[in-house]
């Protein structure tokens, strides 16, 4: 029998994550600045930089702050958008690779840490020897869906495919297609980022099963 895990999910109010490792007896919690969206006990609302010293046995951090280290949005740090300035562009880059900084360097044995392809600028700003992510996309595990997502592990295998679909072609089947790229063609509006930011139900199965079974030398010795 493999011991339950302590876990920390940073950056999540979804639940999604932490209710899949919940849902196979380890002890997790998740951590976000806002409140959880099922209202679990077993969330805690605050910054996860606070917590991580706190004896995990894993940390895995979904959606942080990640507009301005990402390719898509390098833009604005050179035009910023209407009513905000350049300097407010490079001070979100500067937080937001410091925050990643932080839960990559966690004092944590196995870390994992959501994040897109970084531009130059970000790169610059994060911890040196930063492995290359892996790439998964939710159909490699079940859903029918296009959302490429960059994982950074450390102490931790990559994801073995569990159920990978046929994905639709844009030429030949548009309609589904669309409908497989929703998360891309999401409309302007306050619940936009909340979304497109969820983690996929067949990546959190994938990753509890395959990083929640791991059984530690201590364990091993004591079988």
């Amino acid at each position: 029998m493999i011991a339950p895990l302590r876990i920390l999910i940073g950056c999540e109010t979804s639940g999604v994550v932490r209710r899949a490792f919940a849902a196979r007896g380890h002890d997790v919690w998740s951590c976000d600045l806002l409140p959880a969206e099922d209202g679990s006990n077993r969330h805690i609302t605050g910054d996860v930089r606070d917590y991580l010293a706190d004896g995990w046995d894993l940390l895995a951090v979904f959606h942080p702050p990640c507009t301005r280290l990402c390719n898509s949005g390098v833009r604005w740090l050179h035009t910023p958008p209407p009513g905000r300035t350049r300097a407010e562009m490079w001070a979100e880059l500067d937080e937001g690779a410091a925050l990643f900084s932080a839960v990559w360097q966690a004092p944590v044995e196995r870390v994992a840490v959501e994040n897109p392809v970084m531009h130059k600028h970000a790169r610059e700003r994060l911890p040196a020897g930063l492995p290359r992510p892996q790439i998964v996309q939710p159909w490699w595990f079940g859903d029918p869906a296009f959302k490429a997502t960059g994982l950074y592990l450390r102490g931790l295998d990559p994801l073995a495919a569990t159920d990978r679909l046929d994905p639709p072609r844009k030429a030949t089947e548009p309609e589904r297609h669309a409908a497989w790229s929703q998360v891309h063609r999401a409309s302007p509006g306050p619940n936009r980022w909340r979304e497109r930011s969820r983690t996929y139900p067949g990546i959190a199965e994938a990753m509890a099963d395959q990083w929640g079974g791991i059984v530690t030398e201590l364990e091993k010795a004591q079988r």
